[in-house]
């Protein structure tokens, strides 16, 4: 990890008391910090910048080596290498020799960007269960606003896997005169039934762990288990079960802490308990929730305040955008069909598009693994949008 490049976190103020940031369910934050790191350098005219979403526990650091975000609790030794590593950087995907690229934590994240485990300069304690419910056009309006303080008027690219994806369509449909090329990967357009199922239940086991407290818990210690337990949930989406089955230890290790009466006797068990405990050290449970229900009640044309999905698209269709939308064939947590009613909305509304579909063994996870299935068609599409 030490041969990485090492780069380093940057934080930009977007809300001030004479300049509030207002959340779409209304509730408006005086102090607005986003922690952002950026890759590759901007061009004169302005002209190469790509905007990166990040996918649900992701962060800022993208690519390099970052060994501490400063005053970060959550920042472990697992958070030091970038998390698109093998897509950013000279010849890649998204080649730093020809691109300035630009990643944030999502506003209520809990990697230095504001959010509910952060002080609140009027009472001195974390906001906690004080911090405003966070919608996917929040976190694209709070990275506007990152874009004006850098001097960026219009991208050439968006680009989002997973939620990430959400994000990168919002910001499309929502500033449409700002981006060029959009290339959501392994997402969706709204949320399914299923989705919302398995997202309910990540929150109950979270709500329902005592130490939660009602969200009030970074003084009397973290809801462990139910933070721990909402991964496991989520983990098996994330991962193909082939794959969780290749990667689990033979070695069953009995967590302690963990039952009363039932033994772990399977490796996959052993394996799924090690994912949900050290995931727990770097993530904070209020944080996790907000972006459950972001991602939950996520509804792009009521966010972006149109009639229905066409209506909503068509406004990529004004502007000109190029669409390169990836779907991944053995992905259970943003199934193939999502991507294919996206494409069927995005032809009803004569937006240009390419639609690939990766053929994978590992799952949604195939975006994070598998450079070589995506670079070639993301350098083509960005080649043809510069």
């Amino acid at each position: 990890m030490s041969e990485l490049q090492q780069v380093e976190t940057q934080f930009q103020v977007i809300a001030t008391p004479a300049t509030p940031f207002e959340f779409r369910s209304g509730k408006t934050l005086d102090h607005v910090t986003i922690a952002y790191e950026t890759y590759g350098t901007l061009n004169k005219e302005k002209s190469n910048a790509i905007l990166l979403f990040h996918a649900f526990s992701g962060s800022q650091h993208a690519s390099g080596y970052n060994p501490e975000v400063e005053g970060n609790d959550f920042w472990t030794q697992e958070c030091t290498g970038g998390w698109w590593e093998l897509f950013i950087g000279p010849g890649k995907a998204l080649d730093t020799e020809k691109y300035f690229i630009i990643c944030a934590n999502y506003l209520g994240g809990c990697y230095g960007s504001t959010g509910p485990s952060t002080i609140n300069p009027e009472t001195l304690k974390a906001y906690g269960s004080t911090f405003p419910h966070v919608a996917v056009s929040d976190v694209v309006r709070s990275q506007t606003l990152l874009l004006d303080a850098l001097g960026i008027g219009q991208l050439l690219a968006v680009v989002g896997p997973s939620t990430g994806g959400l994000c990168a369509i919002n910001f499309a449909t929502s500033f449409p005169d700002r981006v060029r090329v959009v290339i959501p990967i392994a997402t969706g357009v709204r949320t399914t039934v299923l989705n919302r199922i398995i997202l309910l239940e990540q929150i109950l086991a979270i709500e329902n762990d005592p130490k939660f407290q009602s969200g009030e818990y970074y003084e009397t210690g973290v809801p462990e288990t139910g933070l721990g337990l909402a991964r496991m949930i989520s983990h098996k989406t994330f991962v193909h079960l082939n794959a969780i089955e290749r990667r689990a230890s033979k070695d069953v290790v009995q967590p302690e802490d963990r039952f009363s009466w039932y033994r772990a006797h399977d490796h996959v068990e052993s394996y799924m308990l090690h994912q949900g405990k050290k995931f727990t050290d770097r993530f904070d449970a209020n944080t996790y929730l907000r972006i459950c229900e972001m991602w939950s009640r996520h509804d792009p044309v009521a966010e972006g305040e149109a009639a229905d999905p066409v209506d909503l698209l068509s406004r990529s269709h004004e502007a000109g955008h190029q669409y390169l939308v990836f779907s991944i064939d053995e992905d259970y947590c943003f199934y193939p069909e999502e991507q294919a009613a996206l494409v069927r909305q995005l032809k009803a509304a004569g937006v240009s598009h390419i639609y690939l579909t990766v053929h994978s063994d590992k799952g949604h996870d195939s975006f994070l693994l598998e450079p070589d299935l995506y670079t070639p068609h993301i350098q083509a599409v960005l080649q043809g949008g510069s």
